[in-house]
């Protein structure tokens, strides 16, 4: 095997799976794939102890870790236990600060507690929410890629996500993220490479921009 090659870890987003990175392509002679997927959560499990458990997934040194949305969230929290060549995340977010307004006002109204029930019967609603309000059309297009409709794992994921409470941003920290995105509105993000016209969905729908410019991030 070739030891220079470099291997490249992907994690979707909430009940996504890792379907959504069928199109990305990186060059084989430089990078190795590995796509990870969720698993159920333990009871009463923190984040930060899932990301523990995820990270026995990660079976190579001075990888590269890429997250989708909550996945990126993921990452981050993985980061903090591995040695890691490069952290990337998509269309996430790197601190609370970032969240937007709904996803404070239902942390303090603790609304997000009443979702993963009406979801798990409603897979339209929870589409939408995954992936962008802006996608009523492609909802029958994009179900194929949601993975997990758990009402156990939604409730823990969609608690995790409102109640992160990550203050200041994982230094170096690569943060690519659509002008155009409707679950985290750019106007909370600060720092990031600024995608035109990207949606929430762009791993999927750009996924040209990810394929030519990644290598060169990861390599930078």
């Amino acid at each position: 095997m070739n030891q220079d090659i470099i291997h490249v870890y992907f994690m979707p987003g909430m009940a996504a799976s890792s379907k959504i990175f069928e199109y990305i392509e990186l060059p084989k002679n430089q990078f190795e794939t590995h796509f990870l997927d969720w698993v159920l959560p333990i009871d009463n499990e923190t984040i930060e102890a899932y990301a523990k458990r995820m990270v026995k997934n990660i079976k190579n040194e001075n990888s590269v870790l890429i997250g989708v949305s909550f996945g990126g969230v993921l990452v981050q929290e993985m980061s903090k236990h591995i040695r890691l060549r490069k952290l990337i995340i998509i269309s996430s977010v790197k601190s609370v600060k970032e969240l937007p307004k709904k996803m404070h006002l239902a942390k303090v109204t603790m609304a997000y507690k009443l979702l993963p029930v009406q979801w798990v019967a409603n897979i339209d609603s929870l589409a939408k929410y995954i992936f962008g309000e802006n996608i009523p059309k492609r909802i029958s297009l994009y179900k194929k890629y949601l993975s997990v409709n758990d009402s156990k794992y939604l409730s823990w994921a969609i608690e995790n996500m409102v109640c992160w409470n990550q203050e200041t941003y994982i230094k170096n920290i690569i943060h690519i993220h659509g002008d155009k995105d409707t679950v985290f509105p750019i106007k909370y993000i600060k720092d990031c490479i600024v995608i035109k016209d990207g949606t929430h969905i762009m791993i999927i729908n750009r996924f040209k921009w990810f394929n030519k410019h990644l290598p060169k991030l990861i390599m930078s």
